[in-house]
């Protein structure tokens, strides 16, 4: 009886990861597999469940980091991830407090802040993009070398 339970959880795990397409439970269909030659050979429920978890985990831990540069090996980035790292020339005062800023990159104008609300950020000063929070660059002052 516990086999046809293991193959409802081996279909189950294997639609969901037909639907989503994210690597997400197709290490549990594998462990679930496990599970059902593991009561083929008349183990006990809880040895099955052990070999399910064992096995799931072996398969999560050492096959998704290899898979997943082949699933996401298609995923393009957007033009405004490549900014992240680039130097940009502030055009308005940033000041988060106030909800104002903004700075110039490849000769496109953003609205800009820092992660610090405290920190203010003058005109004319060069920035670093560190990341890109919807259409706002999120920046901070570079500092100069002497």
């Amino acid at each position: 009886m516990t086999m046809i339970g293991w193959l409802v959880v081996i279909v189950a795990f294997v639609a969901i990861e037909l639907n989503t397409m994210a690597l997400t439970t197709i290490w549990f269909a594998g462990g679930a597999l496990a599970a059902f030659f593991a009561a083929f050979a008349g183990l006990s429920v809880k040895t099955q469940l052990v070999v399910f978890l064992i096995v799931s985990l072996i398969m999560l831990v050492f096959t998704r980091p290899f898979a997943s540069k082949f699933i996401n090996k298609g995923t393009v980035k957007t033009n405004a991830d490549g900014l992240i790292g680039k130097k940009a020339r502030v055009t308005a005062e940033i000041n988060n407090q106030l909800s104002q800023g903004a700075a110039v990159v490849g000769g496109q104008e953003w609205t800009a802040r820092t992660e610090d609300d405290a920190c203010i950020i003058p005109s004319g000063t060069m920035v670093k993009i560190k990341e890109i929070r919807g259409v706002k660059l999120i920046v901070e002052p570079i500092k100069e070398e002497k």
